[in-house]
């Protein structure tokens, strides 16, 4: 089958790689239909050190059962899937509590042994799913492929933001970073319940996208008058913070009021960050990170991308076929694109 593999810093290829085959009972074999290319993606072939050269890459996908194994329980050949971009078992304590991220069978797909065990992704033909059951859930008729692609990941990652944040309905939302996480967390917040939402961000086209889809936008250098603006001078009562590193919490903390708080859900590469735990305890702030969790979250985010009240899809402003990714990945790498899909079949 062709596939999408990592083959040296920043650079990836398309070539020819063995069929995955079903290894347990709980796997799944599915035929990837589309599949996106993702800042985690973006983020691991940077910085390969858990990566090995020909690693299929790639962890947001839906597509079309093909082969089950002898435990799965929940589907049929030829049913439409999106899955999640990472295993668990389902059984575990962990699990049980719904927290699936804490699995301790936990894989991560496309992404070598940065997150744990290595799995083969899914920009590729045929990607196998092991515990099947847990991880894959149904696309319904009324849904499209593209409409349940990222529920996997980033849609699941920027609703876990909002829901972490605790807020209440009418809270000044501040989200900071406007990549595809950042831009599905605002419309998560708009969609739960939240007042005015403020997206940070210096790339002006990333600025239009999220005007477009109602929220209130500011570069970094505007971001807190905007949100003193709105919230008579009190600052945000949640802040979103999406970009990772120091720079996404710095901004972080200087929007936040006193008693509010900020989750974080950007990749943090950095072994520690220097907390103002003076100013944390004064202003009793909450700082809280979080992992998007399709497993547990994707039944409310199936009903908000039904109703219409979430349209994941307008992230969306890259197409190309299984062989143009490499394309694809540069222009994600230099900002020239938001989100890219792939079209696989």
């Amino acid at each position: 089958m062709r596939a999408v593999v990592f083959t040296d810093r920043n650079s990836v290829q398309v070539t020819e790689v063995p069929d995955p085959r079903l290894i347990d009972p709980t796997d799944a074999l599915v035929r990837v239909r589309r599949a996106a290319i993702c800042g985690t993606d973006l983020h691991t072939i940077a910085h390969p050190d858990h990566l090995p050269p020909g690693t299929v890459l790639g962890h947001e996908y839906t597509g079309d059962i093909v082969a089950l194994g002898s435990a799965v329980q929940r589907f049929a050949v030829g049913e439409r899937v999106s899955g999640a971009d990472f295993t668990a078992c389902g059984t575990c304590w962990w699990c049980r509590s719904a927290q699936h991220w804490q699995c301790t069978a936990r894989k991560f797909f496309g992404t070598g042994t940065t997150f744990g065990p290595a799995l083969a992704g899914a920009q590729a033909e045929l990607v196998r799913v092991p515990f099947a059951d847990t991880v894959l859930a149904p696309i319904p008729d009324d849904l499209t492929y593209d409409a349940a692609l990222f529920f996997g990941d980033v849609l699941a990652t920027g609703f876990a933001a909002f829901q972490r944040a605790a807020t209440r309905p009418g809270d000044t939302v501040v989200v900071i970073g406007g990549g595809p996480v950042g831009q599905l967390a605002s419309l998560c917040a708009q969609a739960c319940g939240a007042g005015p939402v403020v997206l940070v961000e210096p790339v002006q086209q990333r600025r239009d996208i999220a005007e477009a889809h109602g929220a209130v936008t500011a570069t970094p250098d505007t971001a807190r008058s905007v949100v003193h603006a709105l919230s008579d001078g009190h600052g945000a009562d949640a802040v979103l913070e999406a970009v990772g590193g120091p720079v996404g919490l710095d901004t972080a903390f200087g929007l936040v009021r006193a008693g509010g708080t900020i989750v974080s859900v950007g990749v943090h590469a950095q072994p520690s960050y220097p907390l103002p735990v003076a100013r944390a305890f004064t202003n009793e702030l909450t700082v809280r990170f979080a992992v998007g969790d399709a497993m547990r979250d994707r039944d409310r985010l199936t009903g908000l991308v039904r109703s219409g009240a979430i349209d994941p899809t307008v992230i969306i402003d890259r197409r190309a076929p299984l062989e143009d990714a490499p394309a694809a990945y540069a222009d994600m790498r230099e900002r020239r694109s938001l989100k890219a899909v792939l079209d696989i079949g």
